[in-house]
């Protein structure tokens, strides 16, 4: 009886241990999050105006044929560019956003499209390597804290692969899946098509309202030029900030969820170990009653 009371003090002990690393984690994860929400809530405004300044752009502009916006008639190379984290502890987020991208693969393949992967976060870059699967560039070391100089640099990989022709390993569209963030509680897998850019034509009046005046210098399709990498970089830079939202989210509801489930488990093994214990105190006065009996018996022959 004794050894399982102690077998039982050990594993209460370990699970102590483990419920302060897991409550630990999770007080980082809150103190963290709030900065996550502030800077991706910082990077809207320029993200709105440089959208409604290509736009302004393109309502100005007689044609637009720019590589950015023109789609390959029959494309035969895909780029899949996916978001992950640089660590563990957040929960189902990695596996989420990998499943999505698998799904994403499949249709294109079932399209007869090669899919050439560019993955960020060393959990992305472990899984595809464990399973022996090729990529075309890696990134990692900011997945909770990315920076402008992150996005400026996988931009610039993307548009080089994108302007290459696929003959020699360029790509002909541009897709990212990452994790948006929805809300403490909420984040969802998202596929968006990165290039080649949409640009659809309405009647219909902006949702910001009436769109600026520009005066052009040289012309709309040289500001155009110019603008449109700065926009893909900045769709790039938000999904880069929302993944990293969501994955700090991630991990402070996980680790909250390991540590309520550590403290029940605490509590069920102190119950555990009151019970052997009253059992050892129970079988010791029934030894010692037993031997005084005995005794008694003895000394009366």
């Amino acid at each position: 009886m004794g050894a399982q009371l102690r077998a039982v003090r050990r594993r209460i002990r370990s699970v102590q241990s483990t419920a302060k690393i897991t409550r630990a984690q999770e007080l980082i994860a809150s103190s963290r999050i709030i900065k996550a929400q502030q800077r991706l809530n910082a990077a809207r405004p320029y993200a709105r105006e440089i959208t409604r300044a290509v736009e302004a752009v393109v309502s100005r502009s007689a044609q637009i044929d720019h590589p950015l916006t023109r789609p390959a008639p029959s494309p035969t190379r895909t780029a899949v560019v996916v978001l992950t984290s640089d660590r563990g502890f957040c929960g189902g987020f990695n596996a989420n956003v990998l499943r999505e991208a698998q799904n994403l693969q499949a249709l294109l393949e079932g399209r007869r499209m090669d899919v050439v992967s560019f993955v960020s976060g060393r959990k992305g870059i472990a899984w595809h390597r464990f399973r022996n699967r090729n990529m075309a560039a890696t990134w990692s070391g900011f997945s909770d804290t990315p920076s402008h100089a992150n996005a400026t640099e996988i931009t610039r990989t993307l548009l080089e692969a994108y302007n290459r022709p696929t003959a020699d390993g360029g790509v002909d569209e541009i897709h990212v899946v990452f994790t948006e963030f929805v809300s403490m509680l909420t984040q969802r897998p998202v596929v968006r098509r990165l290039l080649p850019l949409e640009i659809e034509e309405t009647t219909e009046a902006p949702p910001t309202g009436p769109l600026p005046i520009y005066e052009f210098e040289p012309s709309p399709e040289d500001v155009l030029g110019a603008l449109l990498p700065w926009y893909v970089e900045s769709r790039l830079f938000h999904a880069l900030l929302d993944s990293a939202a969501a994955e700090i989210a991630a991990r402070r509801r996980a680790m909250k969820s390991a540590t309520d489930n550590a403290n029940e488990l605490i509590e069920q093994l102190t119950r555990d170990a009151n019970k052997a214990r009253q059992a050892e105190i129970t079988q010791e006065i029934s030894e010692i009653v037993g031997g005084a009996n005995a005794l008694a018996e003895a000394t009366r022959e």
